[in-house]
Protein backbone atom coordinates (compact mmCIF):
# COMPACT_ATOMS: atom_id res chain seq x y z
CA UNK A 1 0.00 0.00 0.00
CA UNK A 2 1.48 3.65 -1.11
CA UNK A 3 0.98 6.41 1.66
CA UNK A 4 -1.71 8.88 -0.16
CA UNK A 5 -0.82 12.68 -0.74
CA UNK A 6 -3.15 13.20 2.24
CA UNK A 7 -2.16 10.84 4.65
CA UNK A 8 1.23 11.86 4.47
CA UNK A 9 0.03 15.38 5.11
CA UNK A 10 -1.68 14.64 8.40
CA UNK A 11 1.28 12.96 9.81
CA UNK A 12 3.72 16.39 8.71
CA UNK A 13 1.03 18.62 9.98
CA UNK A 14 0.58 16.75 13.20
CA UNK A 15 4.80 16.78 13.81
CA UNK A 16 4.60 20.38 13.36
CA UNK A 17 1.92 20.87 15.77
CA UNK A 18 3.97 18.54 18.76
CA UNK A 19 7.41 20.90 17.90
CA UNK A 20 5.64 24.04 18.12
CA UNK A 21 3.74 23.16 21.32
CA UNK A 22 7.34 22.74 22.99
CA UNK A 23 8.96 19.12 22.34
CA UNK A 24 12.20 18.89 21.12
CA UNK A 25 11.90 16.32 18.81
CA UNK A 26 9.10 13.83 17.55
CA UNK A 27 9.08 10.85 14.57
CA UNK A 28 6.33 9.08 13.20
CA UNK A 29 7.04 5.41 11.45
CA UNK A 30 3.80 4.14 9.88
CA UNK A 31 3.66 0.04 8.27
CA UNK A 32 1.42 0.43 5.44
CA UNK A 33 1.91 -3.32 5.29
CA UNK A 34 3.44 -5.94 8.51
CA UNK A 35 2.28 -9.31 7.23
CA UNK A 36 3.84 -12.37 9.06
CA UNK A 37 2.93 -16.06 7.97
CA UNK A 38 4.27 -18.66 9.94
CA UNK A 39 3.74 -22.71 8.69
CA UNK A 40 5.01 -25.67 10.85
CA UNK A 41 4.79 -29.09 9.69
CA UNK A 42 5.54 -32.14 12.62
CA UNK A 43 5.85 -35.45 11.76
CA UNK A 44 3.76 -35.33 8.46
CA UNK A 45 0.83 -32.96 10.25
CA UNK A 46 0.18 -29.44 9.61
CA UNK A 47 0.16 -28.12 13.05
CA UNK A 48 0.53 -24.39 12.75
CA UNK A 49 -1.11 -22.31 9.21
CA UNK A 50 -1.04 -18.50 10.88
CA UNK A 51 -0.83 -15.32 9.03
CA UNK A 52 -1.24 -11.85 10.46
CA UNK A 53 -1.44 -8.79 8.80
CA UNK A 54 -0.78 -5.53 10.98
CA UNK A 55 -0.93 -1.89 9.93
CA UNK A 56 -0.82 1.26 11.84
CA UNK A 57 1.57 3.96 13.24
CA UNK A 58 3.90 4.63 16.09
CA UNK A 59 4.67 7.81 17.37
CA UNK A 60 7.86 9.19 19.71
CA UNK A 61 8.15 12.45 21.24
CA UNK A 62 11.06 13.69 23.30
CA UNK A 63 9.88 16.51 25.82
CA UNK A 64 12.61 17.88 28.72
CA UNK A 65 14.75 15.15 28.02
CA UNK A 66 12.19 11.89 28.08
CA UNK A 67 10.84 9.73 25.45
CA UNK A 68 6.75 9.34 25.08
CA UNK A 69 5.37 6.86 22.85
CA UNK A 70 1.92 5.84 21.21
CA UNK A 71 0.41 3.99 18.76
CA UNK A 72 -2.50 3.14 17.21
CA UNK A 73 -3.75 0.95 13.96
CA UNK A 74 -6.35 3.53 13.10
CA UNK A 75 -6.01 6.29 11.00
CA UNK A 76 -8.83 8.31 11.98
CA UNK A 77 -7.22 8.92 15.72
CA UNK A 78 -3.58 10.22 14.45
CA UNK A 79 -3.99 13.34 15.89
CA UNK A 80 -4.82 11.65 19.63
CA UNK A 81 -1.80 9.33 18.81
CA UNK A 82 0.28 11.97 19.03
CA UNK A 83 -1.30 13.79 21.76
CA UNK A 84 -0.69 10.57 23.60
CA UNK A 85 2.86 10.49 22.85
CA UNK A 86 3.61 14.14 23.63
CA UNK A 87 0.97 13.04 26.99
CA UNK A 88 3.21 10.41 28.02
CA UNK A 89 6.73 12.35 27.28
CA UNK A 90 5.46 14.84 29.52
CA UNK A 91 4.55 12.87 32.29
CA UNK A 92 8.23 10.94 31.76
CA UNK A 93 9.91 14.55 32.33
CA UNK A 94 8.82 14.65 35.24
CA UNK A 95 10.40 11.29 36.75
CA UNK A 96 13.38 11.53 33.99
CA UNK A 97 17.24 11.47 36.28
CA UNK A 98 19.41 11.42 33.22
CA UNK A 99 17.96 13.93 30.26
CA UNK A 100 18.02 12.08 27.13
CA UNK A 101 19.16 14.58 23.77
CA UNK A 102 19.04 13.16 20.24
CA UNK A 103 22.44 13.67 18.63
CA UNK A 104 22.13 16.56 15.59
CA UNK A 105 21.51 14.45 12.04
CA UNK A 106 20.89 16.55 8.21
CA UNK A 107 17.54 15.47 6.84
CA UNK A 108 17.51 12.50 4.67
CA UNK A 109 14.82 11.32 1.68
CA UNK A 110 15.36 7.92 0.69
CA UNK A 111 14.08 4.61 -0.09
CA UNK A 112 15.45 0.67 0.32
CA UNK A 113 13.74 -2.28 -0.89
CA UNK A 114 15.00 -6.43 -0.14
CA UNK A 115 16.27 -7.82 -3.18
CA UNK A 116 13.36 -10.06 -4.13
CA UNK A 117 12.09 -11.70 -7.49
CA UNK A 118 9.11 -13.58 -5.87
CA UNK A 119 7.25 -12.01 -3.21
CA UNK A 120 6.48 -15.25 -0.57
CA UNK A 121 2.85 -13.75 -0.28
CA UNK A 122 2.30 -14.05 -4.02
CA UNK A 123 2.88 -17.61 -3.53
CA UNK A 124 -0.24 -20.06 -3.43
CA UNK A 125 -0.48 -21.89 0.31
CA UNK A 126 -0.49 -24.98 -2.14
CA UNK A 127 2.65 -23.90 -3.58
CA UNK A 128 4.22 -23.95 0.13
CA UNK A 129 2.86 -26.67 1.63
CA UNK A 130 3.92 -28.84 -1.36
CA UNK A 131 7.12 -27.92 -0.70
CA UNK A 132 7.47 -28.18 2.84
CA UNK A 133 5.65 -32.05 2.74
CA UNK A 134 8.43 -33.06 -0.08
CA UNK A 135 11.20 -31.63 2.45
CA UNK A 136 9.41 -33.61 4.96
CA UNK A 137 9.08 -37.02 2.91
CA UNK A 138 12.84 -36.73 2.03
CA UNK A 139 13.71 -36.32 6.47
CA UNK A 140 11.62 -39.55 7.18
CA UNK A 141 13.28 -42.44 8.16
CA UNK A 142 11.99 -45.22 10.64
CA UNK A 143 14.52 -44.65 13.36
CA UNK A 144 13.30 -41.20 13.41
CA UNK A 145 11.15 -40.21 15.82
CA UNK A 146 10.46 -36.51 15.64
CA UNK A 147 10.65 -34.56 12.56
CA UNK A 148 10.19 -30.59 12.35
CA UNK A 149 9.93 -28.27 9.98
CA UNK A 150 9.31 -24.68 10.07
CA UNK A 151 8.52 -21.35 7.66
CA UNK A 152 8.63 -17.98 7.98
CA UNK A 153 7.75 -15.06 5.63
CA UNK A 154 7.85 -11.40 6.39
CA UNK A 155 6.77 -8.62 4.37
CA UNK A 156 6.63 -4.83 5.73
CA UNK A 157 6.48 -1.49 4.29
CA UNK A 158 7.27 1.37 6.71
CA UNK A 159 7.59 5.08 6.29
CA UNK A 160 9.48 7.40 8.43
CA UNK A 161 9.35 10.79 8.96
CA UNK A 162 10.71 13.25 11.90
CA UNK A 163 10.76 16.65 12.84
CA UNK A 164 13.86 17.49 11.24
CA UNK A 165 12.51 17.31 7.72
CA UNK A 166 14.11 12.69 6.84
CA UNK A 167 11.32 11.11 4.89
CA UNK A 168 12.07 7.19 4.26
CA UNK A 169 10.46 4.29 3.30
CA UNK A 170 11.21 0.77 3.23
CA UNK A 171 10.20 -2.46 1.84
CA UNK A 172 11.53 -5.31 4.05
CA UNK A 173 10.74 -9.62 2.75
CA UNK A 174 12.26 -11.66 5.73
CA UNK A 175 12.23 -15.82 4.43
CA UNK A 176 13.14 -17.98 7.30
CA UNK A 177 13.10 -21.80 8.19
CA UNK A 178 14.31 -24.58 9.60
CA UNK A 179 14.25 -28.62 9.64
CA UNK A 180 15.39 -30.91 13.06
CA UNK A 181 14.79 -34.63 13.06
CA UNK A 182 15.43 -35.92 16.50
CA UNK A 183 15.96 -39.48 17.37
CA UNK A 184 17.49 -41.61 20.65
CA UNK A 185 20.74 -43.00 21.04
CA UNK A 186 22.57 -46.15 22.18
CA UNK A 187 21.38 -45.15 26.02
CA UNK A 188 18.06 -44.32 24.56
CA UNK A 189 18.11 -40.46 24.83
CA UNK A 190 17.31 -38.12 22.62
CA UNK A 191 19.43 -36.73 19.90
CA UNK A 192 18.93 -33.76 17.69
CA UNK A 193 20.13 -32.09 14.21
CA UNK A 194 18.86 -29.52 12.09
CA UNK A 195 19.69 -27.20 9.51
CA UNK A 196 18.27 -23.32 8.70
CA UNK A 197 18.16 -21.81 5.71
CA UNK A 198 20.88 -18.95 5.20
CA UNK A 199 21.82 -16.71 2.84
CA UNK A 200 24.56 -16.55 0.46
CA UNK A 201 24.99 -12.64 1.54
CA UNK A 202 24.35 -11.35 -2.06
CA UNK A 203 21.53 -12.33 -4.90
CA UNK A 204 17.71 -11.89 -3.58
CA UNK A 205 15.82 -12.95 -0.83
CA UNK A 206 12.35 -13.58 -1.62
CA UNK A 207 10.69 -17.36 -2.14
CA UNK A 208 13.42 -18.87 -4.87
CA UNK A 209 15.56 -18.19 -1.60
CA UNK A 210 13.95 -20.70 0.25
CA UNK A 211 13.31 -23.45 -2.92
CA UNK A 212 16.99 -22.96 -4.40
CA UNK A 213 18.05 -26.67 -2.94
CA UNK A 214 21.70 -25.83 -1.82
CA UNK A 215 20.45 -23.57 0.69
CA UNK A 216 17.90 -25.72 2.34
CA UNK A 217 16.46 -29.01 0.51
CA UNK A 218 19.79 -31.02 -0.41
CA UNK A 219 20.79 -30.69 3.57
CA UNK A 220 17.84 -32.72 4.59
CA UNK A 221 20.08 -35.97 3.76
CA UNK A 222 23.44 -34.33 5.33
CA UNK A 223 21.69 -34.14 8.59
CA UNK A 224 20.15 -37.89 8.58
CA UNK A 225 23.62 -39.16 8.18
CA UNK A 226 25.11 -36.83 10.97
CA UNK A 227 22.07 -38.00 12.96
CA UNK A 228 22.44 -41.64 12.21
CA UNK A 229 26.32 -41.45 13.23
CA UNK A 230 25.63 -39.64 16.53
CA UNK A 231 23.45 -41.98 17.99
CA UNK A 232 26.24 -44.53 18.41
CA UNK A 233 28.98 -41.79 18.99
CA UNK A 234 31.59 -41.72 21.83
CA UNK A 235 30.90 -39.75 24.46
CA UNK A 236 33.15 -36.57 24.90
CA UNK A 237 35.87 -36.56 27.09
CA UNK A 238 36.54 -33.31 29.77
CA UNK A 239 38.96 -31.71 29.17
CA UNK A 240 41.10 -28.79 27.35
CA UNK A 241 41.50 -28.17 23.61
CA UNK A 242 40.97 -26.43 20.89
CA UNK A 243 37.51 -25.85 19.21
CA UNK A 244 36.67 -24.91 15.53
CA UNK A 245 33.35 -23.68 14.96
CA UNK A 246 31.78 -24.40 12.01
CA UNK A 247 29.34 -21.37 11.14
CA UNK A 248 25.94 -22.65 11.88
CA UNK A 249 28.19 -22.78 15.77
CA UNK A 250 29.94 -19.36 15.26
CA UNK A 251 26.47 -17.31 14.51
CA UNK A 252 25.41 -18.17 18.07
CA UNK A 253 29.14 -17.16 19.52
CA UNK A 254 29.25 -13.68 17.75
CA UNK A 255 25.51 -13.02 18.78
CA UNK A 256 25.61 -13.74 22.46
CA UNK A 257 29.01 -12.65 23.25
CA UNK A 258 30.22 -9.85 20.38
CA UNK A 259 26.68 -8.47 19.46
CA UNK A 260 25.01 -8.11 22.66
CA UNK A 261 27.43 -7.04 24.32
CA UNK A 262 28.09 -4.57 22.22
CA UNK A 263 24.82 -3.04 22.21
CA UNK A 264 25.05 0.83 23.75
CA UNK A 265 22.11 0.78 25.50
CA UNK A 266 23.13 -2.59 27.37
CA UNK A 267 26.38 -0.93 27.71
CA UNK A 268 24.62 1.66 29.72
CA UNK A 269 22.40 -0.46 31.84
CA UNK A 270 19.06 0.03 30.12
CA UNK A 271 18.50 -3.74 29.57
CA UNK A 272 19.89 -4.99 33.05
CA UNK A 273 15.96 -6.07 34.25
CA UNK A 274 15.21 -8.20 31.68
CA UNK A 275 18.18 -9.21 29.70
CA UNK A 276 21.32 -8.22 31.29
CA UNK A 277 24.25 -5.61 31.05
CA UNK A 278 27.37 -5.60 29.38
CA UNK A 279 31.05 -5.89 30.40
CA UNK A 280 32.23 -3.66 28.47
CA UNK A 281 32.21 0.33 29.86
CA UNK A 282 32.47 3.63 28.22
CA UNK A 283 36.58 3.70 28.71
CA UNK A 284 36.95 0.67 27.32
CA UNK A 285 36.74 2.10 23.72
CA UNK A 286 40.01 2.50 21.56
CA UNK A 287 41.31 -0.03 24.48
CA UNK A 288 39.93 -2.73 25.42
CA UNK A 289 41.89 -5.50 23.54
CA UNK A 290 39.02 -8.04 23.20
CA UNK A 291 40.28 -10.28 20.78
CA UNK A 292 43.44 -11.45 19.37
CA UNK A 293 44.82 -9.80 16.29
CA UNK A 294 42.86 -12.02 14.31
CA UNK A 295 39.38 -11.03 15.45
CA UNK A 296 38.17 -8.18 12.96
CA UNK A 297 34.03 -7.54 13.45
CA UNK A 298 31.65 -5.53 10.93
CA UNK A 299 28.47 -4.28 12.03
CA UNK A 300 26.49 -4.68 8.23
CA UNK A 301 29.47 -5.58 6.52
CA UNK A 302 27.89 -4.34 2.96
CA UNK A 303 25.87 -7.66 3.78
CA UNK A 304 22.84 -7.05 0.31
CA UNK A 305 21.00 -10.31 1.13
CA UNK A 306 20.34 -10.44 4.99
CA UNK A 307 17.70 -9.96 7.63
CA UNK A 308 19.76 -7.24 9.18
CA UNK A 309 19.89 -5.45 5.87
CA UNK A 310 17.13 -2.79 6.02
CA UNK A 311 18.69 0.01 4.40
CA UNK A 312 17.43 2.52 7.22
CA UNK A 313 17.01 2.12 10.69
CA UNK A 314 13.80 3.62 12.73
CA UNK A 315 15.25 6.94 13.33
CA UNK A 316 15.63 7.68 10.04
CA UNK A 317 19.47 6.73 10.00
CA UNK A 318 21.35 4.80 6.41
CA UNK A 319 22.81 1.67 7.81
CA UNK A 320 26.33 1.90 7.84
CA UNK A 321 29.47 -0.14 7.26
CA UNK A 322 31.85 0.43 10.43
CA UNK A 323 33.92 -1.52 11.96
CA UNK A 324 33.01 -2.77 16.00
CA UNK A 325 36.52 -4.59 16.44
CA UNK A 326 39.86 -4.20 14.28
CA UNK A 327 42.32 -6.57 14.77
CA UNK A 328 41.18 -7.63 18.48
CA UNK A 329 40.90 -3.97 19.64
CA UNK A 330 36.79 -2.71 20.69
CA UNK A 331 36.70 0.49 18.41
CA UNK A 332 32.95 0.73 18.19
CA UNK A 333 29.51 -0.04 19.67
CA UNK A 334 26.05 -0.71 18.18
CA UNK A 335 24.55 2.74 18.12
CA UNK A 336 21.81 5.00 17.96
CA UNK A 337 21.28 8.56 18.03
CA UNK A 338 19.87 8.71 21.95
CA UNK A 339 22.13 6.60 23.54
CA UNK A 340 25.25 8.19 21.95
CA UNK A 341 24.32 11.67 23.03
CA UNK A 342 24.09 10.15 26.69
CA UNK A 343 26.89 8.19 26.53
CA UNK A 344 29.13 10.87 25.42
CA UNK A 345 27.02 12.98 28.01
CA UNK A 346 28.45 10.35 31.39
CA UNK A 347 31.96 9.45 29.74
CA UNK A 348 32.40 13.34 29.39
CA UNK A 349 34.31 12.85 26.35
CA UNK A 350 33.33 12.11 22.60
CA UNK A 351 33.48 8.10 22.34
CA UNK A 352 31.18 7.82 19.67
CA UNK A 353 31.08 10.55 16.52
CA UNK A 354 27.61 9.25 15.08
CA UNK A 355 25.28 6.73 15.21
CA UNK A 356 25.48 3.27 14.05
CA UNK A 357 21.88 3.00 12.36
CA UNK A 358 20.82 0.47 14.81
CA UNK A 359 17.45 1.78 16.04
CA UNK A 360 15.34 -1.00 15.49
CA UNK A 361 11.25 -1.62 16.78
CA UNK A 362 10.07 -5.13 15.63
CA UNK A 363 6.54 -3.53 14.73
CA UNK A 364 5.06 -0.01 14.99
CA UNK A 365 3.53 -0.54 18.55
CA UNK A 366 6.91 -1.05 19.60
CA UNK A 367 9.37 1.79 20.19
CA UNK A 368 12.87 1.43 18.49
CA UNK A 369 15.58 0.35 20.90
CA UNK A 370 19.26 -0.68 20.15
CA UNK A 371 19.69 -3.67 17.93
CA UNK A 372 21.89 -5.76 16.47
CA UNK A 373 22.26 -5.30 12.05
CA UNK A 374 24.79 -7.70 10.39
CA UNK A 375 27.34 -8.11 12.97
CA UNK A 376 30.02 -10.39 11.31
CA UNK A 377 33.55 -11.56 11.94
CA UNK A 378 35.20 -10.47 8.53
CA UNK A 379 37.31 -13.94 6.67
CA UNK A 380 40.47 -14.23 7.60
CA UNK A 381 43.98 -16.03 5.89
CA UNK A 382 43.92 -19.02 7.40
CA UNK A 383 43.00 -21.18 4.28
CA UNK A 384 39.46 -23.54 4.46
CA UNK A 385 37.87 -26.23 7.17
CA UNK A 386 40.55 -28.55 5.88
CA UNK A 387 43.68 -26.72 6.19
CA UNK A 388 42.82 -25.34 9.96
CA UNK A 389 42.11 -29.13 10.24
CA UNK A 390 45.68 -29.85 9.35
CA UNK A 391 47.26 -27.16 11.97
CA UNK A 392 44.63 -28.73 14.69
CA UNK A 393 46.85 -31.07 17.09
CA UNK A 394 44.01 -31.60 19.93
CA UNK A 395 40.26 -30.27 19.00
CA UNK A 396 36.78 -30.72 18.29
CA UNK A 397 34.75 -29.30 15.53
CA UNK A 398 31.03 -28.03 16.50
CA UNK A 399 27.99 -27.42 14.74
CA UNK A 400 24.17 -25.86 15.64
CA UNK A 401 24.00 -24.55 19.30
CA UNK A 402 21.51 -27.33 21.31
CA UNK A 403 21.50 -25.08 24.68
CA UNK A 404 23.10 -21.76 26.01
CA UNK A 405 23.94 -20.22 28.96
CA UNK A 406 25.65 -16.93 29.09
CA UNK A 407 26.73 -14.58 32.05
CA UNK A 408 24.32 -11.84 33.20
CA UNK A 409 26.99 -9.57 31.36
CA UNK A 410 27.64 -11.49 28.46
CA UNK A 411 31.41 -12.06 30.85
CA UNK A 412 30.64 -16.10 30.92
CA UNK A 413 29.37 -18.36 28.60
CA UNK A 414 28.53 -22.49 28.07
CA UNK A 415 27.37 -23.88 25.05
CA UNK A 416 26.02 -27.28 24.05
CA UNK A 417 25.47 -28.12 20.36
CA UNK A 418 23.87 -30.61 17.64
CA UNK A 419 27.44 -32.35 16.82
CA UNK A 420 31.05 -32.66 17.08
CA UNK A 421 33.58 -34.24 15.26
CA UNK A 422 37.00 -35.04 17.28
CA UNK A 423 40.53 -34.23 15.39
CA UNK A 424 43.67 -35.64 16.18
CA UNK A 425 46.91 -34.78 15.00
CA UNK A 426 45.27 -33.00 11.81
CA UNK A 427 42.82 -35.31 11.15
CA UNK A 428 39.19 -35.77 11.80
CA UNK A 429 39.12 -39.35 13.43
CA UNK A 430 34.89 -39.24 14.29
CA UNK A 431 32.27 -38.11 15.51
CA UNK A 432 31.60 -36.95 19.18
CA UNK A 433 28.43 -37.01 21.90
CA UNK A 434 27.10 -34.80 23.40
CA UNK A 435 29.75 -31.75 23.35
CA UNK A 436 29.80 -28.23 25.42
CA UNK A 437 32.46 -25.93 25.49
CA UNK A 438 32.57 -23.10 27.53
CA UNK A 439 34.86 -20.47 28.20
CA UNK A 440 35.28 -16.70 29.64
CA UNK A 441 34.47 -13.86 26.35
CA UNK A 442 37.36 -12.07 26.42
CA UNK A 443 39.80 -14.88 27.23
CA UNK A 444 38.13 -16.79 24.43
CA UNK A 445 38.51 -14.21 21.91
CA UNK A 446 41.86 -13.93 23.04
CA UNK A 447 42.75 -17.55 22.11
CA UNK A 448 41.40 -16.86 18.50
CA UNK A 449 44.26 -18.72 16.90
CA UNK A 450 42.53 -19.06 13.06
CA UNK A 451 39.97 -17.29 10.93
CA UNK A 452 38.80 -19.12 7.92
CA UNK A 453 38.94 -17.30 4.10
CA UNK A 454 35.93 -16.33 2.42
CA UNK A 455 35.29 -19.87 0.90
CA UNK A 456 34.23 -20.78 4.85
CA UNK A 457 32.11 -17.80 5.53
CA UNK A 458 28.04 -17.87 5.62
CA UNK A 459 25.35 -15.47 6.24
CA UNK A 460 23.61 -17.25 9.30
CA UNK A 461 19.96 -15.81 9.65
CA UNK A 462 18.58 -15.36 13.00
CA UNK A 463 14.39 -14.53 13.31
CA UNK A 464 13.82 -14.33 16.98
CA UNK A 465 16.27 -11.78 18.87
CA UNK A 466 14.51 -11.39 21.99
CA UNK A 467 14.96 -8.11 23.76
CA UNK A 468 13.15 -4.80 25.37
CA UNK A 469 10.46 -5.11 28.21
CA UNK A 470 7.54 -5.32 26.32
CA UNK A 471 10.14 -8.31 24.68
CA UNK A 472 10.51 -7.32 20.68
CA UNK A 473 11.38 -10.37 18.52
CA UNK A 474 13.50 -9.12 15.96
CA UNK A 475 15.73 -9.90 13.10
CA UNK A 476 19.25 -10.50 12.56
CA UNK A 477 22.10 -11.74 10.33
CA UNK A 478 25.39 -13.04 11.13
CA UNK A 479 28.14 -13.54 8.37
CA UNK A 480 30.92 -16.17 10.44
CA UNK A 481 33.85 -18.05 8.49
CA UNK A 482 35.33 -21.09 10.50
CA UNK A 483 37.07 -20.18 13.29
CA UNK A 484 39.59 -22.21 15.79
CA UNK A 485 40.10 -21.01 19.43
CA UNK A 486 43.03 -22.48 21.85
CA UNK A 487 42.64 -23.95 25.43
CA UNK A 488 38.97 -24.22 25.79
CA UNK A 489 37.44 -26.13 28.78
CA UNK A 490 35.44 -29.08 26.58
CA UNK A 491 32.88 -31.71 28.14
CA UNK A 492 31.36 -31.88 31.51
CA UNK A 493 33.35 -33.54 34.57
CA UNK A 494 31.94 -36.41 35.29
Amino acid sequence: MTISSELKKNILQNIDRIISDGAEYVDARLYTKGDTEMLIIFDGNIEVNDTVYENGIGVRVLYNGAWGFAATSSISEIEKCFDKSFANAKTAASLVNTPLRMAKKPAIKGSFASPVKQNPFDVSIKDKLDFLLATDKALKEDWIIQRLLMTMFQHRHIYFFNSEGTETDKTITNVFSKMAITALDEDGLPQRRSHDLYTEGTGTRGFEMLIKPELFFNHSKRIKGELKELLTAKQLDYGKRSVILLPGQGMLQVHETIGHPLELDRILGYELSYAGGSFVGLNDFGKLKYGSEKLNVSAYGKIENSPGTFGFDDEGTPERDYLLIEKGILKDALTSRAMIAEANAKAQKEVFKESGGCSRATAFYRAPIDRMSNVSILPGNDGNLDDIIKNTENGIIVDTPLSWSIGSNREHFHFATEMAWEVKNGKKTGVVRNATYQGHTLEFYNNLSAVGDESTYRVCQVENCGKGEPNQAMEIGHGVPVLRFDDVITGERS
